[in-house]
């Protein structure tokens, strides 16, 4: 079997698993939506590694020693359709890497990272991936049964909070926060996060 180490050994039309990504070793980090690669953008700028560090801390703090742990990228999460039990590599087609995740089944927990919905994603968005974040993989985690999205506008300074609908299995607006507001979990009313250290430089 040839070795993929290189995008251009890859058919960029063709339909893929996670059974498939996981034995490439490319130097371009890539995800799996529907079995379609998606280029991820180049590294981070330092705005939203700084949100992302600032919103790792008291999340991490609140978590530590408790049941759910808190990951952040690079790290896989393969996802399915959330009326599915837990699938193979060869029956996964979708695997994405959220800038934070938040994991209360240790089942899901694999050696290469996570094998299913997590709990709670959050995606700080930037020019480059905005469409993805907003559209595709709202639509990917909503499918997947994430009870509880996050997306995190670092220019505007907000967030948008959706919380899964257990009834319509869709996605619903739950409340919106800007600039130096506290920002409660849907998941974890106690645990407050504070925009204005999100947010600041």
């Amino acid at each position: 079997m040839t070795q993929i180490t290189q995008l251009s050994q890859l058919d960029m039309n063709a339909t893929y698993s996670y059974a498939d990504y996981l034995t490439w070793q490319l130097e371009e980090t890539v995800e799996l939506i529907r079995g379609k690669i998606m280029l991820m953008a180049p590294a981070p700028n330092v705005k939203h590694q700084r949100i992302s560090r600032n919103l790792l801390r008291p999340i991490s703090n609140y978590f530590y020693k408790n049941r759910c742990q808190v990951f952040h990228a690079p790290f896989d999460v393969s996802l399915y359709d959330s009326g599915k039990s837990k699938l193979a590599d060869r029956e996964i087609f979708s695997v994405v890497q959220p800038d934070l995740c938040v994991i209360c089944d240790p089942e899901k927990l694999t050696v290469q990272g996570c094998n299913g919905a997590p709990d709670w994603v959050v995606e700080i968005l930037s020019p480059n991936n905005s469409k993805r974040d907003a559209r595709i993989k709202y639509a990917l985690y909503e499918e997947s049964g994430v009870t509880e999205y996050w997306l995190v506008y670092p220019y505007e300074q907000s967030v948008y909070q959706f919380v899964l609908n257990a009834k319509t299995e869709k996605y619903q607006l739950y409340a919106m926060y800007a600039e130096d507001e506290l920002v409660k979990p849907y998941l974890f009313p106690d645990l407050n996060i504070d925009l204005a250290d999100v947010f600041a430089d």
